[in-house]
């Protein structure tokens, strides 16, 4: 059961990181009296992941706006189709249109700083011979490409702590694209070395989304936490009508 009349808050993060990318977020929208949840993604494959996120937001009783980092654009985008999703937020996120995915998105232009720093090691897969792929931040690159207007020692932190993606992820082809049925905004990290800035805009563009522009890099959250707690309440509001 909701603690109170308003929506529930569902922070979804994406790649190289978890749910505490939200920490500067998540007192403060407590504070503004919102619920708020925070899920830890598998980062196995987008339809697993979005088959996680989904099932949590289906358990919630009443409206979920559903908030997507990175990566975690990407989940929300086919996540977002639940019935009780009333609007989606993007952070530096990707927005995938239907049968499209991460890598075709990306490959349509330049690379980010991120695409000379990534690290690829294989993992067990339980029931098959052959191994996956998981996709990691180089940590000594991390604060730069990352993080750059982050606490320096939070940043180190993060680099050695992050949370890998399997490289199925970025070949996967969403099964639906939620923005079309589901009121959508976006923030575009104009100073992002992670994701090309023109990537995030274009997404955005293409949804129809109301969108914003801040001087930060890819994790946002933690830079600029204000910023995007009003985002979010904008989404909260426009949906609360």
């Amino acid at each position: 059961m909701s603690r109170t009349d308003g929506p529930t808050v569902v922070l979804v993060h994406g790649a190289f990181a978890d749910a505490s990318s939200y920490a500067e977020v998540i007192p403060r929208l407590i504070a503004r009296g919102l619920d708020v949840v925070a899920p830890a993604v598998p980062n196995r494959s987008l339809i697993g992941d979005a088959a996680y996120v989904a099932d949590i937001v289906r358990q919630i009783d009443g409206p979920v706006v559903l908030v997507g980092h990175s990566y975690g654009g990407a989940v929300i985008t086919v996540a977002g189709t639940e019935d009780n999703v009333s609007a989606l937020v993007y952070l530096a996120g990707y927005a995938l249109e239907e049968g499209e995915s991460l890598g075709e998105l990306q490959g349509r232009f330049p690379d980010s700083d991120l695409a000379g720093a990534l690290v690829y090691t294989p993992f067990p897969v339980e029931g098959s011979d052959q191994p996956g792929t998981d996709v990691s931040v180089q940590p000594g690159k991390f604060p730069a490409i990352f993080a750059a207007d982050v606490d320096p020692r939070l940043a180190s932190a993060l680099a050695v702590s992050q949370r890998p993606l399997a490289a199925l992820a970025f070949t996967e082809a969403a099964p639906a694209a939620a923005w079309k049925t589901k009121p959508s905004w976006g923030l575009v990290a104009s100073a992002d070395h992670t994701i090309n800035p023109d990537v995030e805009r274009y997404g955005y563009r293409r949804a129809g989304m109301t969108t914003v522009e801040v001087d930060s890099s890819h994790l946002v959250m933690l830079a600029h936490p204000e910023r995007v707690v009003r985002l979010i309440e904008d989404a909260v509001r426009a949906t609360s009508r």
